[in-house]
């Protein structure tokens, strides 16, 4: 029996190929969507999965006021170990800051990405170098490499032997001992290409000195509330020892400590961006949506198909048949149509998964065991056979056989009212689709094309080794910089305007305090990058105070203290009276997702941080050979760095900042493609079965003098209708998601209206070019050849 069902199964699939080849191709494109959605899933949701004791570590951060920030002091760490049993090990990283040039004779590794680190921290990672994780001695640290700069500096290395390098420049004198190389994770919230483990790290600095990040494992069932409320009271205790001040004390009481769990680190931070959350969750719906929108073709098609299945059925049930058995005959057909569109489905995330990588810059492979991916696909099979075919073969298997072997069958209005409205469904989905496509790209020409109030053109960063901590330190490289011809200014400050996150600290004004952030600039600094005064004036040489107490804040901070009339007055902070000199207009450091910060600018500053980005103003038509002319002087412009000159184009990288909205836009571009694709081959086919249905209606019609243009006009009508409903329900829909995405926004555009217009024309014009094509074969037909029969 099963043979026989089988062989009935091919020759019914074969005997309507269109169909067949429409519902299996459009499901195979739905399934390679997901299927690289539930790749991307499970990537973005394993960060640090692995460790040992993944759910009970936890970042320690600082609440303010005003902002959170992940960055602590690294006396906080021992605090917290000696003073909290349930505290098992307490650790402290820190971003080098600096890119090292290692080099071993003619072989040069740039470590682009130095994480320094204690050794708790390492054993909380559970990091794993060569030759095992061994605790420092204590007044040393431990560097190990990745395996590639291994490859590139001991080509030929066969032991596990520690190995000296130079580090710069190779007349600087600096060298370092590599102890082994280091296996690196890239679903780590620790990312690096080197590592320096010490003993303990800097545990002498004080409770200012907040640029290090702070990590602790609880043991198992510890109260993380509790334990953060009396982390705050120690960390309150800690910052008011010896304190008088009441400004400070009351002050430090609005300071507290939060704990976020690792699991939430990559995706949903307590403090920092969740950029990478919501591109998760708008991917994940969108392979969702275009898994529901081929399977609701799936099923109209097949209830489509039914009335051409209504004898067969009617035969069977005259031989014996149960509905039952019908039901599982029908759904066997299905079945086969769903494991044949997996398996296309599969070939074709294959095909398009080397792009998928490129675009989110992951690699993500099909063909691991441990990815789980074969198991979820083998439910999803079984899950769209089930939804997708239950109904449309339990509508065949309840056909009345003495009706339809008389010739008398029709489908229900429930059947009717289904299929329209599964194909609203269909068209609703599209027009969100291209709704959300097009306020994405509105959204993203904005960001492209709005002053963003400072110039990233011709100014390149220049990566150094070198601390300028006074002007006096960076003056001789300025002017020897100032003599290549091209070169119009040259600075150097603490960061570069790239979404860099700021020092923060305390500064008060006429009685006014608040937590604003703080930069460390040079002279020139506004100059190169083109920042607008408003007021006042910015850095100079004639004035000798400015590189000692001068300041200048910009737009924002004058909001935060309601500031009037600011230039000479004073503002302190950091133990130090700065006076006033300038007010710049705000700049967007941020991108557009962030308002732009309260912010002070000074030349020194006791609580910032040492200056090392070196910027340059280069003219256009000099850029090439100032850059090689820098690249020859550079070992004698900047001896540490020596021949390791390298450098990047600052509008180069504050295009990174745009980089996850513009996944989102190809992302939707790609699925505003594959839904409208799948929803025309739907409708061409869906099109196909009603026109084949009414051939001689429009035969009598035509006989009776109906033209052409009335027969088109009858076809379209109701396809027309649909699609209209479609783009009214989409609308408020569409307008709520677009809406809420582009409140995520601090700088975006207004809502607009041109998407919906267009979306509404959009799916009018290849719905009634759809539709038509298949009335244009009803209407050249001879009726004689549909009447001929009656």
């Amino acid at each position: 029996m099963f043979k026989l069902n089988l062989k009935i199964a091919l020759r019914n699939l074969w005997k309507n190929k269109g169909i067949t080849a429409i519902n299996i191709g459009g499901l195979a494109i739905a399934l390679a969507a997901f299927i690289l959605v539930m790749l991307y899933a499970a990537y973005e949701t394993s960060f640090d999965k692995k460790l040992p004791n993944y759910k009970n570590i936890y970042l320690v951060g600082r609440i303010y006021p005003d902002f959170k920030t992940n960055f602590t002091a690294p006396p906080l760490a021992k605090a917290i170990k000696q003073n909290f049993g349930e505290v098992e090990k307490a650790g402290v990283t820190k971003a080098a800051g600096f890119e090292f040039a290692l080099s071993k004779g003619a072989q040069v590794f740039f470590m682009k990405n130095c994480l320094i680190l204690d050794y708790n921290a390492a054993q909380m990672f559970n990091l794993q170098p060569s030759g095992g994780l061994t605790e420092p001695h204590a007044d040393n640290r431990l560097m190990y490499v990745n395996n590639e700069g291994m490859k590139t500096l001991f080509p030929n290395k066969k032991d596990n032997k520690p190995e000296i390098v130079a580090v710069g420049g190779k007349s600087s004198g600096q060298t370092a001992t590599i102890s082994g190389a280091i296996s690196t994770n890239p679903q780590s919230n620790l990312l690096y290409d080197g590592v320096a483990i010490a003993k303990e790290l800097d545990t002498y600095l004080n409770y200012g000195y907040n640029n290090y990040n702070t990590y602790i494992q609880v043991k198992e069932g510890t109260d993380i509330e509790n334990l953060q409320a009396k982390i705050t009271t120690l960390y309150r205790k800690e910052l008011l020892k010896g304190e008088t001040d009441q400004t400070t004390i009351n002050e430090t009481k609005a300071i507290s400590i939060f704990l976020d769990p690792l699991k939430n680190l990559h995706l949903k931070p307590k403090a920092g961006s969740d950029a990478n959350y919501k591109i998760l969750i708008a991917i994940s719906v969108l392979g969702f949506l275009i898994l529901v929108i081929a399977g609701i073709n799936f099923t109209n098609l097949s209830i489509a198909q039914a009335t051409k299945r209504a004898k067969e059925v009617g035969v069977k049930k005259v031989m014996g048949a149960y509905r039952f058995q019908l039901t599982i005959q029908f759904l066997l057909e299905i079945f086969m149509q769903c494991f044949i569109a997996t398996l296309l489905g599969l070939i074709l995330a294959e095909l398009v998964l080397p792009k998928f990588n490129s675009l989110f810059m992951v690699n993500l492979t099909i063909w691991r065991f441990e990815n789980n991916l074969f198991w979820q696909l083998i439910l999803v099979l079984l899950f769209i056979t089930i939804v997708a075919g239950l109904y449309p073969s339990m509508v065949l298997s309840k056909f009345n056989p003495a009706a339809v072997l008389k010739g008398n069958f029709s489908t229900t209005k429930k059947s009717y009212w289904l299929r329209n409205g599964l194909l609203v469904m269909q068209f609703t989905i599209a027009v969100i689709f291209i709704i959300g496509l097009l306020t994405i790209n509105s959204q993203l020409k904005y960001m492209r094309t709005e002053d963003v109030g400072f110039n990233t053109n011709q100014v390149v960063n220049i990566k150094n080794l070198t601390y300028f901590n006074t002007a006096k330190d960076f003056e001789p490289l300025r002017e020897k910089m100032l003599k290549i011809e091209g070169i119009k200014s040259a600075t150097v400050a603490s960061e570069i305007p790239v979404g860099a996150e700021n020092g923060s600290n305390s500064y008060s004004i006429e009685g006014n305090e608040a937590n604003i952030e703080f930069l460390d600039v040079d002279f020139d600094y506004f100059e190169t990058l083109n920042i607008k005064l408003k007021e006042g004036r910015l850095f100079s040489k004639i004035f000798n105070a400015d590189t000692a107490n001068s300041a200048i804040l910009n737009e924002s901070a004058l909001a935060k203290y309601n500031l009037k009339d600011p230039i000479g007055k004073v503002i302190r902070g950091c133990n130090t009276d700065y006076k006033i000199v300038g007010v710049i207009k705000d700049f967007k450091t941020q991108g557009f997702q962030e308002a732009v910060k309260p912010t002070i600018y000074a030349m020194k500053n006791p609580c910032g941080n040492s200056k090392t980005q070196i910027l340059l103003k280069i003219e256009a038509q000099h850029m090439a050979t100032a850059l090689a002319t820098l690249k020859s002087q550079w070992p004698t412009i900047n001896k540490k760095d020596g021949e390791n000159f390298r450098y990047e184009f600052l509008d180069e990288l504050y295009g990174k900042l745009f980089k996850k909205q513009e996944q989102l836009q190809s992302v939707f571009f790609v699925a505003a493609l594959i839904t409208i694709f799948i929803a025309i081959l739907g409708l061409y086919a869906f099109a196909k079965y009603i026109t084949n249905g009414r051939i001689k209606e429009i035969a009598v019609r035509k006989i009776l003098g109906a033209d052409n243009l009335q027969i088109f006009k009858l076809i379209n009508t109701s396809f027309f209708v649909m699609v209209i409903i479609a783009n009214l329900i989409a609308w408020p829909l569409a307008y709520i998601l677009t809406k809420k995405w582009l409140e995520t926004f601090a700088y975006r555009i207004d809502m607009p209206v041109l998407p919906f217009v267009l979306s509404a024309m959009i799916t009018i014009l290849l719905t009634v070019i759809t539709v038509s094509i298949q009335a244009q074969k009803a209407v050249k037909s001879n009726p004689v050849d549909a009447l001929k029969y009656e």
